[in-house]
């Protein structure tokens, strides 16, 4: 049985959201502000890259999760949190909802990493064998940043369909009303096919699926254990 956390009434529409989800948003905003004025300085040290790239740092699998390349990007990411978060958060309350939101974009991280260690592998024994092009392709695959809440925010979706999943949604596009467990399986069958056959290229469908992933197996152990709701 789910609780229910309550929150200040203090005459503020902003603290009318829970602390985490309102507090998450907030450091997202700060980081795109900042973005605006040094991309290069702030992509560059705070967007995750491969661990073989000399741009790569150690605290960029939880950076990354707080960057954003443009303001749909921000913007949809940030209304899914708004939306699907604060219902999450206040189920499961604060504590558990940061440790939700940090463990399924460290899973994002995770996933796309060793997806990408995969791909490096493949690269680089084609280099070995002369190929020119798997060079450049290298050499793009160190060079290029992932960065975006998303991982953490399939997570977050995850996490409210376990909840309610005969909870109806209807979307911005396409308008179509369907039960949450429905719109989240679409989701990830979707992020699967493109991210297996390399279409819709730029977008780090296996981040995604590695959110949702470690969501998914985070609830389930809470609920096996008992822990879901000890504080």
């Amino acid at each position: 049985m789910s609780e229910y956390y309550g929150y200040d009434n203090r005459n503020s529409w902003w603290h009318a959201f829970p602390p985490v989800t309102r507090n998450i948003i907030l450091i997202n905003l700060i980081m795109f502000a900042a973005t605006l004025f040094k991309q290069d300085f702030m992509t560059g040290t705070f967007a995750l890259f491969y661990p073989a790239s000399h741009f790569f740092r150690l605290w960029q699998p939880i950076t990354h999760m707080f960057m954003h390349g443009g303001f749909w990007h921000i913007f949809f990411n940030m209304y899914a949190l708004f939306i699907f978060g604060t219902v999450l958060e206040r189920t499961i309350g604060p504590k558990r909802f940061l440790i939700f939101y940090f463990v399924t974009g460290l899973g994002a991280a995770l996933l796309h990493t060793g997806v990408g260690f995969i791909q490096a592998q493949r690269l680089l024994a084609a280099v070995n064998a002369g190929d020119s092009t798997a060079l450049i392709a290298y050499s793009n695959l160190l060079r290029t940043p992932t960065l975006g809440a998303s991982g953490a925010v399939y997570g977050v979706l995850i996490g409210y369909a376990m909840f309610y999943p005969n909870s109806v949604l209807t979307l911005i596009f396409p308008p179509i009303p369907l039960k949450a467990k429905w719109w989240v399986l679409i989701f990830i069958v979707i992020e699967l096919v493109t991210g297996i056959t390399g279409t819709m290229d730029g977008i780090a469908h296996f981040a995604h699926l590695g959110g949702a992933l470690f969501g998914f197996l985070l609830i389930l152990y809470w609920r096996k254990t008992g822990r879901l709701y000890r504080y």
